[in-house]
């Protein structure tokens, strides 16, 4: 039986935590969306409709370059109206699949035993017997609810289509249901289980998302990264160190602010993951970063790690100078470190140290910083 699919993806993904909307997270170095939609390539699928938000169509075929067979629909406000926008879109294949993208380990076995179980039935979805015990009340126990026939429902779906279509367009319009299944179990169709897997899990929580990374068997490598910086002081009342300003009896000279520290940390960032360095991405010929705040050249290091699925383990940052003292300080710049790079301050280090009056910074002509980074990132 030849099929189609839908790979529901419009979702704001609220519960998952602060940042990037988990269908566009990346998971084992790729984002959540293409997982689903390899599979169903891989697995025959005559269309795909990847229905996104409307604000990421745009955005959306980057994320799936080199595949074929996919089109992007807009969905709605419910998941009901993203699915109908998903099936308008399709005309080929005897079944339809509906998928949540959040379920990224579907695979071809999934989806052929659903297949297979059309034979004889209007509808099939995966589902696991409940296994914990059921409670229901409101903080006190009312009632312990009996998990005898319950089974936990999972994506994807499979349906003929002409059953599916028949359920739609009878379902009140006023009514949300809580699964696609629902649907034509409604109209009297014979929707049957077949075999669960714990791995068709849904991302819904931040926690999900490290035991999936786990799931995904993606080999993780740390990488190390090294920085070196140094700047002339100058004409000036204070420096910048580690995005904090230091009074001092001079400034220093440089295109930016001239924050040694900051410099040495981005440098080390990009380093670690093959990137070049900051002047490759921050030219000082470039007239916009004349006096620049340093915080910005290592939030953008930050979000080159983040775009590769990485983070930055731990961060070091040496301090070469006689002057200014930098323990006074220290803690204030760790603060502001783990603030730019939204790390635990106990992940940062400052140090500081001096040359015993050798060199330029012996001399106090300047001052210099070294930094080393350990960053994890998908193989």
């Amino acid at each position: 039986m030849d099929f189609s699919a839908v790979i529901v993806a419009a979702g704001s993904g609220l519960r998952a935590g602060p940042g990037e909307s988990k269908t566009w997270r990346r998971l084992g170095g790729k984002p959540v969306l293409r997982w689903s939609v390899e599979a169903f390539a891989a697995a025959g699928a005559r269309q795909i409709a990847v229905v996104i938000s409307p604000d990421r169509l745009e955005f959306a075929p980057a994320v799936l370059e080199g595949l074929s067979g996919w089109t992007l629909v807009p969905g709605g406000v419910t998941r009901a109206q993203s699915v109908r926008s998903g099936l308008a879109a399709l005309h080929l294949g005897e079944a339809v699949l509906i998928h949540d993208a959040a379920r990224p380990f579907v695979g071809a076995a999934h989806i052929e035993r659903l297949i297979a179980a059309l034979a004889n039935a209007e509808g099939a979805l995966p589902a696991l017997p409940v296994a914990d015990t059921l409670k229901r009340g409101d903080g006190l126990v009312s009632e312990t609810v009996s998990r005898e026939g319950l089974w936990r429902a999972q994506t994807p779906q499979a349906f003929r289509r002409a059953a599916l279509d028949s359920a739609l367009a009878s379902w009140p319009a006023h009514e949300e249901p809580t699964d696609d299944a629902v649907m034509v179990e409604r109209v009297g169709g014979r929707v049957v289980l077949t075999p669960g897997d714990p791995m068709l899990m849904k991302l819904t929580y931040p926690e999900d998302f490290a035991m999936a990374e786990r799931l995904a068997g993606g080999q993780r490598l740390m990488r190390i990264g090294q920085g070196v910086d140094a700047h002339r002081f100058g004409p000036g009342d204070s420096v910048w160190l580690c995005g904090v300003e230091v009074a001092h009896s001079q400034g220093m000279i440089g295109h930016s602010d001239a924050d040694c520290g900051l410099h040495a940390l981005t440098d080390a960032v990009l380093g670690a993951i093959g990137a070049a360095d900051i002047g490759a991405h921050f030219p000082p010929s470039d007239p916009q970063w004349k006096g620049a705040a340093s915080h910005q050249f290592l939030s953008h290091a930050m979000g080159l790690v983040a775009a590769r699925g990485g983070r930055v383990i731990n961060v070091d940052v040496t301090l070469i100078c006689e002057r200014p003292k930098i323990g006074p300080h220290r803690e204030a710049m760790r603060a502001r470190i783990a603030e730019i790079m939204d790390l635990p301050v106990d992940r940062i280090s400052v140090k500081a140290t001096t040359t015993e009056g050798m060199g330029f910074t012996g001399r106090q002509e300047g001052l210099m910083a070294q930094a080393v980074v350990t960053v994890e990132t998908p193989s």
